[in-house]
């Protein structure tokens, strides 16, 4: 537990800042290009990038090669070294040669992923990602030398390095500002101005794969160029992701349904569609990629060793750890947002164009989604048990039983909810769906290990549900007596943020605390020493 819950605060630490240092970089790059054509045509040439290398190496990451170098570092006599080689070597040129081929195929990809772009903004939109798409080898590279920290045992500069690229391109933002006379006119920006904004997003990405490399350096690794390609087990690494492709196009196409079903009540509702349940479900994540996302990182390469050595007794207990110590703050999380979930987005988003009764729905939207923090969070971590023993085939049948589950669902909140709720159906067929995929998912991983400690983790579960109440009923409260006081606007909510969310949070953990939960006192006493020899 102790390990677990060190490696987990340096990677939810480090989380924290690059989330925080995101926003900041999407707003400085909002105020730079805006967000009409100009903007269009980046985030599109910025995404492209995100989503080949997502399908080429992103998804089989921890499926597939995490579990796979560290079965190599506990078979081979160099300790996995050539095997890491091998698969740095692959990454390099591989990608190298994608993203070779991308930049010179730059007017097709772009214009498979716009509809009827011309003139002066298909033309940015060409440039800037020629400028963007060689961020595909550098995402690959970066990638893979963090998978291998983490199966050393080295969280922190995985965490840490997207840090470094916000900061760059918060810098690349500014620059912008100041430099260019064009500013959002996609009709009046130069190719100086691309150039800037395009080699600029890259250069961010070179500076967190720099940082990665440097790390792997730090901890003994050593890169050369291995043509020896025989005993890198690519035959078994393709059969293997495989099942990891159709996983993700599965949940492609549940994202595909979700969104058609969410734009057309927004075509039927105003501000009550797509872009709602998008808001929502990204302050949604917030909690997840903090907490969970951390845990599950530090949990897959040691039950990967765990299940390379046959002790599932070894899993058993790294699982019931990690899920506890993700409970003890996902509950309160989860509360909290059901509860606080409009003042949140009032906050964030009740500004400019956006009217304030819109920013609100958006809350009502994530207070649904606040109902699915737990079963999703118990999903992702149950996948893991799966990905430790290299099986991915039975994480693609899963998705296909939420696949079913969620379109049924949600195509039954679009025709029977009046559309001002059909989104926050939406949301609720989401819930639906991983309860019972975390249900379906925990019968069928217990099965594979011998037990997950259930009656541990139910028990634990309940007592931090028991602790969460009280801090959620007064939120609950300052949320009423200001409201009542002051109305909701930008104001108040900070004032419920800071009183009902704050108050509420130390509430949970001082009754966590007295209430014995182990998982809490574990992080109350870590953050009580270190303030200690802070002072």
């Amino acid at each position: 537990m102790s390990r677990l819950l060190r490696a987990g605060a340096i990677m939810a630490a480090g989380t924290m800042v690059s989330r925080v240092t995101g926003f900041l970089r999407t707003a400085v790059l909002a105020a730079a290009i805006g967000t009409a054509a100009l903007g269009d045509a980046y985030n599109v040439a910025y995404t492209i990038p995100l989503i080949l290398f997502d399908l080429l190496i992103g998804g089989v990451l921890s499926s597939v090669i995490v579990p796979m170098i560290v079965r190599a570092q506990k078979r081979d006599p160099d300790g996995g070294r050539a095997y890491e080689q091998r698969l740095m070597t692959i990454a390099f040129f591989g990608l190298a040669g994608v993203a070779t081929i991308a930049v010179i195929f730059a007017p097709q990809i772009i214009d498979l992923y716009t509809e009827d772009w011309t003139g002066a903004k298909r033309e940015a939109a060409v440039m800037l990602a020629r400028f963007i798409l060689p961020q595909i080898a550098f995402f690959g590279v970066g990638a893979l030398a963090g998978a291998i920290l983490n199966t050393r045992d080295r969280f922190a500069a995985p965490m840490w390095a997207p840090v470094l690229n916000n900061i760059v391109m918060i810098s690349v933002g500014g620059l912008y500002l100041v430099v260019s006379e064009a500013g959002s006119d996609i009709e009046a920006v130069t190719r100086a101005d691309l150039a800037l904004l395009g080699l600029g997003t890259t250069l961010g990405i070179m500076a967190q794969c720099a940082a990665l490399v440097v790390s792997l350096y730090r901890v003994g690794f050593r890169f050369r160029i291995r043509l020896d390609l025989r005993g890198v087990g690519l035959g078994e690494m393709a059969r293997t992701a495989a099942w990891t492709f159709v996983y993700v196009i599965i949940s492609q196409f549940t994202f595909w349904v979700t969104t058609k079903l969410a734009t057309g009540a927004g075509d039927l509702a105003p501000g009550a569609g797509n872009a709602a349940y998008s808001y929502a479900w990204q302050l949604f994540q917030l909690p997840y990629g903090i907490i969970a996302v951390s845990v599950i990182t530090a949990m897959l390469p040691r039950m990967s060793r765990s299940v390379a050595d046959g002790d599932y007794a070894a899993v058993r207990e790294e699982f019931s750890s990690g899920m506890l110590l993700v409970g003890s703050v996902i509950v309160p999380a989860g509360l909290l947002l059901m509860v606080l979930g409009p003042a949140a987005t009032l906050l964030i988003f009740g500004y400019g164009n956006m009217s304030p009764s819109d920013a609100v729905y958006i809350g009502n939207v994530l207070q649904v989604f606040g109902l699915a923090l737990v079963p999703f969070s118990v999903f992702q971590l149950l996948l893991r048990v799966f990905y430790s023993f290299g099986d991915t085939r039975t994480p693609a049948f899963i998705a296909a039983g939420n696949a079913v589950v969620s379109a049924g669902l949600s195509l039954l909140a679009y025709v029977t909810l009046p559309p001002r709720y059909i989104v926050m159906g939406l949301a609720f067929a989401f819930t639906i769906t991983y309860i019972v995929g975390a249900t379906v998912t925990w019968l069928l991983a217990s099965r594979r290990v011998g037990g997950l400690g259930g009656r541990r983790v139910a028990a634990g579960l309940t007592r931090m549900y028991i602790a969460a109440v009280p801090g959620a009923s007064l939120a609950l409260g300052v949320l009423w007596l200001v409201e009542g006081m002051l109305g909701l606007n930008s104001v108040s909510a900070l004032v419920i943020l800071a009183a009902g969310g704050g108050l509420g949070f130390l509430l949970y953990a001082a009754v966590a605390h007295g209430m014995r939960v182990s998982e809490v006192r574990s992080i109350v006493g870590m953050v009580a020493g270190r303030i200690g020899r802070g002072g």
